[in-house]
């Protein structure tokens, strides 16, 4: 069950204006003329009564309560007082509790305000644009403007001591206005943030369209978008920013838009729990539920089966929008608007045309500045994983909060020390393994584990590395356990006739650095050669092949989902360097371009006993090989190697897919169907190995024609998508 966050509390049921296109005294539902004008005491009391125990029973941290009607200011600020008193009453020490109230806007007064800024209760106000705009359905009853009062009203609002209290613009859209001089009425008035709403309209009842055009109302809101991106965008918009969210893999910010489940109630001026109010617009009745305030709590509204059916995200909407991809940003529009006599609300929106025009219009228009660059630029993508990893320690210090006592504070006031000196850092940032550390430190933070601050303080062993790699003539005390010390990227210490577990200090000298354990006689280390106590991590490659370390003494490397090997002999080091070397050979010939990057991005290769390697839980740059075959098998593996790396390394940065798992689809290379995840993964490594095995290209082909059906991509990953046709196509 979903639980209810939002509650509409109608505080009047009539209204001043005449407005032609409201959806509660225009459209199918008549019974607002059975309510009760004004909300009743002991509705009032029961509603907080209901929302206090719902919000604590389901340990909510905050509710909002939007006073509806209507138009809420007709009950006055005396009864308005009493609905302020009793719910902020009821949810003290349950929940914060958000008050704001919608009006047209004609009553107010400072009265009304110096009520709202004691209770904090922010002020929505409806206006459609300009005078000629706004005049066209909200007039009074004998046909006069109410464009002058609302504009006072929402002068008041503006001054310093209200300003607080202005939530923002609210405009029911109509075609037949002129779209810019609409924006622009709206943006003179300094809005918060304005709401764009579709008018309420069903198959049965569809929207006016004056020029027939299936995208009259996109074509509208894109003339706005334009006009707001061309400005800088300095009003939020909540439609715009909605559909630019879910684009970007984000969620929906508003019920219109969107696969999230609805979690809002209706409280009518009689106590009766309705659905949402735009069901008003379907047929009589249909936002009934059966339940009031005085017998029923919101759990049970909550299980109704007319609400529940706005909460089933994908399986909520119809088999067409099921198959469509932009449903990821519209949800199928607005439940209300799906609703026909014929098929009740299994149909897509009346809106369909139009959503689905508006969403690719802005996808069209934004893709480029939105596009992550790393996933169209290698070094970028290098540079911002090695954020991801900065971003790791930084977090391992939150969560420590002290747990790492004296020792901890001493690492991460040289690791702050070190970061302004030089750019000693990076090097140790960069290498895989550290990620992998990072990763695993957090976790057991999280946790809780006895372990975890341990784990925490190997974190001088990475400043150790970073000065002597750097030069820098700073003393760092390392622990060490188990009769070895690391410094990751450069190698292994295993002090002879040194206690198992100590604390060593490194400090640069030379050509090297000298480490001193528990007082004794310094060893002097080169960190390139080996010395029997000191073991280095070697190099590989050689005859234009990369100069890759390999690292077989990282204590982080067993991070493949394959057993790692023991450090290799040095012949058998020697025969790895020289068959990277016939496999790179190969790579240059059949794929220049990834080869080429590959070598700019790879770092660390490290061995394992057998298996094929998957990537899990290590940094960008690292490859892990079973023993090396033939150049001819070797190469193919070492690009398959790479592409997954990378693909980790974008998922790690960017947002490529939205709702993975949600829908399942076709892979040419298995026989059930797949999330977009592995289907991406798949398609992605049979592009790079299109040069090597036939097959690939034919199953990448078919997967990517799969993908661009694909709900779930974001821009991110469409353009990944583009990028990997392009790759294809050249192959």
């Amino acid at each position: 069950m979903v639980p209810f966050r939002e509650i509409v509390l109608k505080v009047h049921s009539r209204c001043d204006l005449a407005c032609d296109h409201c959806y509660i005294y225009e459209h199918a539902d008549q019974s607002w003329r059975t309510r009760p004008k004004a909300i009743s005491d002991e509705a009032i009391s029961w509603t907080a009564l209901r929302l206090a125990e719902h919000a604590k029973s389901h340990a909510l941290p905050s509710v909002s309560v939007i006073l509806h009607g209507g138009e809420p200011l007709l009950a006055g600020p005396a009864r308005l007082r009493r609905v302020c008193e009793e719910l902020t009453a009821a949810l003290d020490t349950v929940a914060g509790l958000d008050l704001r109230i919608h009006t047209n806007g004609l009553q107010l007064s400072p009265r009304y305000l110096d009520l709202f800024s004691e209770y904090d209760v922010r002020v929505g106000i409806s206006l459609d644009g300009d005078r000629r705009a706004n005049d066209r359905h909200r007039r009074f009853a004998d046909g006069r403007t109410s464009h002058p009062l609302v504009l006072r009203a929402v002068d008041l609002l503006r001054q310093e001591r209200y300003r607080h209290l202005y939530l923002g613009l609210l405009c029911t859209i109509d075609v037949a206005n002129d779209p810019i001089a609409v924006y622009d009425a709206l943006t003179d008035l300094d809005p918060p943030r304005i709401d764009f709403l579709l008018p309420h309209a069903t198959w049965d009842a569809p929207p006016a369209r004056p020029d027939g055009s299936p995208t009259a109302y996109a074509d509208w809101i894109l003339a706005i978008f334009d006009r707001w991106d061309q400005q800088g965008r300095k009003v939020p918009v909540r439609l715009f920013e909605s559909v630019l969210s879910t684009l970007g893999g984000g969620p929906s910010l508003t019920e219109s838009l969107g696969l999230a489940p609805t979690d809002l109630v209706v409280v009518e001026t009689d106590g009766t729990l309705e659905q949402v109010d735009s069901l008003k617009s379907a047929y009589e009745g249909a936002a009934a539920t059966g339940f009031d305030v005085f017998t029923h709590p919101f759990d049970e509204v909550a299980a109704h089966p007319g609400v529940r059916a706005r909460q089933q995200g994908l399986a909520g909407v119809s088999e067409t929008c099921r198959q469509c991809p932009v449903v990821r940003s519209c949800g199928g529009g607005l439940y209300t608007h799906r609703y026909s006599s014929r098929n009740d609300f299994d149909n897509t929106s009346v809106y369909c045309a139009d959503l689905e025009a508006l969403i690719r219009g802005i996808e069209e228009r934004t893709a480029a500045a939105t596009v992550s660059p790393a996933v169209t630029d290698p070094g970028v993508l290098m540079a911002e994983h090695q954020d991801v990893t900065r971003n790791l320690l930084a977090d391992v210090h939150l969560e420590l909060d002290g747990r790492g006592g004296e020792a901890w504070d001493e690492a991460w006031e040289l690791a702050c020390a070190l970061e302004e000196r030089s750019d000693a850092l990076d090097a140790v940032f960069a290498h895989p393994y550290t990620y992998t550390w990072l990763q695993d430190c957090l976790a057991a933070l999280r946790e809780g584990l006895p372990t975890a601050a341990g784990l925490a303080l190997r974190l001088p062993s990475y400043l150790a590395a970073a000065v002597v790699r750097g030069g820098l003539e700073v003393p760092v005390r390392v622990p060490y356990r188990d009769g070895r010390l690391v410094l990751p990227t450069l190698g292994e210490l295993r002090p002879t006739g040194s206690p198992e577990h100590g604390e060593a200090e490194v400090r640069v000298a030379g050509k090297g650095f000298q480490m001193r354990v528990d007082g004794r006689e310094p060893w002097q280390v080169r960190p390139g050669e080996d010395s029997g106590d000191w073991r280095p991590v070697r190099r590989l490659g050689d005859d234009g092949a990369p100069a890759l370390r390999l690292d077989d003494l990282d204590p982080y490397r067993d991070s493949f989902g394959a057993p790692v090997r023991e450090r290799l002999g040095a012949r058998e080091a020697a025969d790895w360097s020289g068959r990277l070397a016939a496999a790179w050979r190969l790579l240059r010939q059949a794929v220049p371009e990834q080869a080429t990057e590959a070598a700019d991005c790879l770092t660390t290769v490290t061995p394992l006993v057998a298996g094929e390697p998957s990537v899990l839980r290590h940094g960008y740059g690292a490859l892990g090989l079973a023993v090396p075959g033939r150049p001819e098998e070797l190469a193919p593996a070492l690009l398959r190697g790479f592409r997954r790396a990378k693909l980790h390394a974008l998922v790690d940065v960017a947002d490529l897919y939205a709702q993975d798992g949600w829908w399942t689809h076709p892979a040419p290379w298995r026989n059930a169907p797949v999330p977009v995840s592995e289907l991406l993964a798949g398609a992605y490594e049979r592009v790079g190995l299109a040069a090597f095995e036939p097959a690939a290209a034919e199953q990448a082909g078919r997967a990517l024609e799969t993908l661009e059906r694909a709900a779930e991509l974001t821009v991110s990953g469409q353009r990944l998508l583009d990028a990997m046709w392009k790759e294809l196509d050249c192959g």
